[in-house]
């Protein structure tokens, strides 16, 4: 595999530093995926701009830990997981989502198996679902709305997966107890 930089502030592209130094004001560190995507100044601005256009996309906490966790485990990112749990916990979203998801079981609440079965079965058909599918979602309580949210949350998300993949990047302290 190649060998991916870890950029501090100091040693990231210039476009890419005031990204990092926000990141270490708000979160109290640099994320290791952060630091890995700070070589790519716009693939750092376009995941943190998709990140908060995810979280203002309809859904709510527990929404959103189902999206990004039904697609961290589709692609079995070995740092996403773990640092989604930690997410998950800091928004106060239920443990049992991140935890059902690991272990493939079904969702406790109706309305988020349907929006991790829906989430999954957009992994699995890269898209293509069919209508049938589309509508057992909707009845399920969502909207229109929600089913391109969904695809927001699968282009912010492999963004990190990937990177993750490619990079090999390690999981940060903070999360390693969630591993």
């Amino acid at each position: 595999m190649a060998k991916f930089t870890l950029h501090s502030i100091d040693s990231a592209p210039e476009g890419s530093q005031e990204r990092l130094k926000s990141a270490k004001e708000e979160m109290g560190m640099v994320p290791n995926l952060f630091a890995v995507m700070a070589e790519s100044p716009e693939l750092l601005e376009a995941y943190q701009t998709l990140d908060g256009l995810f979280q203002k996309s309809g859904f709510n906490k527990n929404e959103i830990t189902t999206v990004w966790q039904t697609i961290n485990v589709f692609h079995d990112c070995h740092y996403c997981i773990p640092a989604h749990t930690a997410i998950a916990k800091d928004m106060g979203a239920d443990d049992e989502i991140t935890e059902s998801i690991k272990a493939g079981d079904d969702l406790a609440d109706d309305k988020l198996q349907a929006l991790h079965q829906f989430t999954k079965a957009m992994l699995k058909q890269r898209g293509g679902v069919d209508d049938d599918t589309v509508s057992k979602f909707l009845e399920a309580g969502y909207e229109h709305r929600h089913v391109l949210a969904v695809v927001l949350g699968i282009a912010h998300k492999t963004m990190s997966n990937y990177t993750n993949h490619l990079a090999e990047t390690p999981v940060d302290d903070p999360f390693k107890k969630f591993e």
